[in-house]
């Protein structure tokens, strides 16, 4: 049996999920409950009324996070001890140490290695702003982002979050997919004399990153223009993108920085710097950074990552919920769902526990999510009278990022938000009853609200840090390791040998015995 499954509150949580909080049964969801049930810090407050559990639910909870030592390994993976590994099975065996990126502010993690990494990325930091500093009287208007997966993923959701707070006449675009058209499409839009690309691959070897700075590279060659003047590298140090005669300028990510977790990283620190400054860069980091702290705090109920990632356990392993969607009230947090869905689905969809055991429970629900109004009106219909529950995750703030608004039959653009995001969260919870079974709503849907003042840099800064360290503590809890990613490999191993028949191909040579599986694919192309 799993250590899940062996500690003593998971047995009393299975009895407590045998009849959990009915949120629609009349006067349970009260104003009192809503207006008690909140955690607060770094302007952040999480509303958890309308999730199903009782004090005696949350009590056990608490619990669970003792019996699974949740703190001690939180200080563990922040102090730089090596916890990415699988016991007595060859893996990656390496830090987790994204957290000291941003670690330079108040600084309370006094262990060597953490301190190490720290100093390091604070050097990466200086060596940017002088290099940003050095060009800007070169004009440069627009910057790409060429990379996929973390290199991508994260980095874009952060800079829409931070779109409104750019510098005058700066720009930031992201080319990920090895589909042609994405770069072709994107390169008719900039002035390429005036623009910097970024090529981010911390190996220097991610094929499809690569292929598409190829790619790139040609456009700028056709229009006699040198790349190297215009392209940088974030690498490894000692990659093959290391490499000065092929960059103007490279900086340094290190192997105990997963790619999800490198937003505050070089990965996301170079297009940032250019698109808002280093000043507001810098706020970005110490909202991270003091999320960080808070994840440190032993009371769960001061420590807003810990009692998400509870609440989110109770869902999907009491619950049997096998979901959760993730819906920001904010159009500047667009592709936040997508970033988190790769932060926690690669994180903790595991089937194995830290001792390479396969695991008697579930691990990581799926995550999806749009931004709000939107996603009323065409996703709600499934998570309001559907047959699977989903347990929402809202994201709000009070007031919105341009300051531009005005009312209309009474009430601002903003307030009319915010009226839809909260009638949602109670409607979900407490259903509506009809004698017409087309109108009747079952409610009982657990959800939960994050609310800040403003989608300013510190507090999407909180608001990252809060999702990261929410995904660690549930990996901790469930034993298995958050930090790899072998679950991806398998594909590009399959992909590489298909690519290598398409070269066979194009020089006439054979190659239907190499791999007659994705030779049978190949052979459908030509009857299209």
């Amino acid at each position: 049996m799993s250590a899940f499954n062996e500690y003593p509150s998971t047995e009393k949580l299975k009895k407590l999920a045998e009849k959990p909080l009915d949120l629609s049964k009349e006067g349970n969801l009260s104003p009192k409950r809503v207006s008690q049930m909140k955690a607060e810090c770094l302007n952040l407050k999480l509303l958890y009324g309308t999730e199903r559990v009782g004090e005696k639910t949350l009590e056990t909870l608490f619990e669970l996070a003792k019996e699974a030592n949740v703190h001690e390994k939180m200080k563990a993976m922040q102090s730089g001890v090596v916890i990415n590994k699988i016991e007595g099975h060859e893996s990656e065996n390496r830090m987790v140490l994204h957290t000291a990126m941003r670690d330079f502010f108040e600084r309370q993690n006094e262990a060597e290695e953490a301190k190490q990494a720290a100093a390091l990325a604070y050097a990466e930091l200086e060596k940017l702003k002088s290099f940003l500093d050095g060009i800007e009287k070169e004009g440069f208007t627009d910057m790409i982002q060429v990379g996929i997966g973390g290199s991508e993923l994260g980095p874009k959701a952060i800079y829409l979050a931070l779109e409104a707070f750019k510098r005058e006449g700066k720009r930031v675009h992201f080319i990920s997919n090895v589909d042609p058209d994405d770069a072709a499409h994107l390169l008719q839009q900039v002035d390429l004399n005036k623009t910097l690309v970024v090529i981010v691959s911390k190996s220097g070897t991610t094929l499809e990153t690569l292929t598409n700075e190829e790619l790139i590279r040609k456009k700028f060659l056709d229009e006699g223009l040198s790349p190297k003047n215009h392209f940088l590298a974030v690498t490894g140090k000692g990659s093959p993108m290391d490499d000065p005669e092929k960059y103007r300028k490279s900086f340094f990510i290190w192997d105990y920085v997963g790619g999800r977790y490198s937003v505050t990283s070089m990965v996301g620190c170079v297009m940032l710097a250019f698109a808002i400054g280093m000043e507001k860069l810098l706020d970005f980091l110490r909202g991270a950074s003091c999320m960080d702290k808070v994840a440190l705090e032993e009371d769960p109920l001061k420590n807003l990552p810990l009692l998400s990632a509870l609440l989110g356990i109770w869902n999907h392993n009491f619950l049997g919920l096998p979901t959760t969607a993730i819906i920001p009230y904010s159009q500047a947090l667009s592709r936040f769902p997508a970033h988190l869905q790769q932060c926690d689905m690669e994180s903790n969809g595991k089937r194995i526990d830290k001792q390479g055991n396969p695991v008697d429970f579930w691990t990581g629900p799926i995550i999806w999510g749009e931004p709000g109004t939107n996603g009323q009106h065409s996703f709600y219909q499934l998570i309001h009278q559907g047959t699977i529950p989903v347990p929402v995750e809202f994201i709000g703030f009070a007031k919105n990022q341009y300051g531009e608004d005005n009312p209309f039959k009474g009430t601002t653009s903003q307030e009319k938000l915010l009226s839809n995001l909260f009638a949602q969260s109670i409607g979900l919870a407490t259903g509506q009853k009809s004698d017409n079974p087309n109108k009747f709503f079952p409610g009982n849907r657990p959800n939960r609200v994050l609310l800040a003042e403003e989608c300013d840099p510190y507090t999407v800064g909180a608001i990252l840090s809060y999702y990261e360290n929410k995904v660690a503590f549930q990996g901790f809890i469930w034993d298995i390791n958050s930090f790899d990613q072998e679950g991806v490999q398998l594909g590009k191993v399959l992909a590489n040998k298909i690519i290598d028949q398409f070269s066979k191909m194009t020089k006439g040579e054979e190659f239907s015995d190499d791999f007659p599986l994705g030779a049978v694919y190949i052979d459908q192309l030509k009857h299209l």
